[in-house]
This record gives structure tokens, C-alpha cells and sequence, in this order.
């Protein structure tokens, strides 16, 4: 056995980007993308356990519109992104792992490259695992940053597991009710 096939599986270099950064402006309703592009809020709202954002996806090819809650105390956001019209869903949450800071009005998230695709009832996987490996190769993500996203997403796929495959059953579970809307039409 060689070091690029220890325990059976193949150690391929994974090309890894800097961890996605984006801000939220609660006063003035905008978002700044990972790309760093500025984009207007169509609703959002700051609660005792995190922050309800919706807003469209301009220029995606599959997405269209988008509505999350970021919940810092457990180190991840969950969002139920709506496709373009004829675009296959396979996932009903989507749970990106990552680390949140508030300084006054501007929530700042940083991607801590695990998440977890949720199919409500029917199972739940974490994906991405090989970028997280190479960020951490990389210096990018630090151990106790690495250490706190492992736990966080054990954590959340315990829950999420646990009551079903159902993410928001696993957060009313932690007293955390998330209220979604309806997207608006397609068109």
C-alpha cells in the first residue's frame, strides 16, 4: 500500500478556492455574494436564533431564487433553493457549514466547505468532504476552525438523521422553528 491509496482509497488532489465569504446587511437589505457582487434582499428578518434571507440568483444556471436562515449558534445555514422552470430538484435543504459573526447590523459568513444535502424523509448526505480535506492541506481553514466545522457537521447530520431525515424537525427538536414562503412564480 502506497501513501496514495492508504485504506483503499485514492488521495487525489483536490484544486481548492479561498472559503466562500459573503455579508449580509440587515439595515440596508443587501447581500454581498461569495463573488463579491452586491444584491438587494427581497426579504429578511434577525431573530433570537439567527437571520431569514430570501433573494433571487441572478445568472445561475439551474437557481433561480433562494430563501435561508443562517443559525451561528450551530455553525450552519440552511436554504431551499428554487430551480429555473424544468430544472431537476433533488434536494429539498440544502446545509452549508460555516462560521458566522455579527458586528452590528452586517452578519459575515465564511464556508467551511462541508455540507449536507437533505431529501426531506427519504436521506441526508455530506458532500464535499474532499475540498475541506484540501483547505485544511491548504492553511485555509485552521484546526480549531477545521475542528468546530467537523463537529458542527456531525452535529447537524445527527439531527437531521435522527428525526427522520427532516431538517426542520431536527430544529423544532432544539426549540428552532424555521418559517419558509413560497417562492415567487417563476417567469
Amino acid at each position: 500500500m502506497t501513501p496514495e491509496t492508504a485504506g483503499g482509497a485514492d488521495l487525489v488532489e483536490t484544486p481548492i478556492h479561498p472559503p466562500h465569504v459573503e455579508t449580509y446587511d440587515v439595515v440596508a437589505g443587501v447581500n454581498v455574494d461569495r463573488s463579491g457582487i452586491p444584491g438587494r434582499l427581497d426579504a429578511w428578518r434577525v431573530t433570537d436564533f439567527g437571520l431569514y434571507f430570501a433573494r433571487p440568483v441572478i445568472a445561475h444556471p439551474t437557481i433561480r431564487w433562494v430563501q435561508s436562515w443562517i443559525l451561528p449558534g450551530l455553525g450552519v445555514r440552511v436554504s431551499d433553493f428554487r430551480r429555473h422552470p424544468g430544472a431537476v430538484r433533488s434536494e429539498d435543504h440544502y446545509v452549508d457549514v460555516m462560521a458566522t459573526t455579527v458586528d452590528g447590523p452586517v452578519w459575515r459568513t465564511v464556508d467551511q466547505y462541508l455540507d449536507i444535502l437533505v431529501r426531506t424523509g427519504a436521506h441526508a448526505r455530506v458532500v464535499d468532504s474532499d475540498e475541506f480535506v484540501a483547505a485544511v492541506r491548504a492553511g485555509l481553514l485552521d484546526p480549531a476552525g477545521a475542528e468546530r466545522a467537523l463537529e458542527a457537521s456531525f452535529t447537524a447530520y445527527a439531527g437531521i438523521v435522527g428525526h427522520g431525515h427532516d431538517v426542520d424537525a431536527w430544529l423544532r427538536g432544539l426549540g428552532i422553528e424555521l418559517t419558509w414562503v413560497p417562492p415567487p412564480e417563476a417567469g
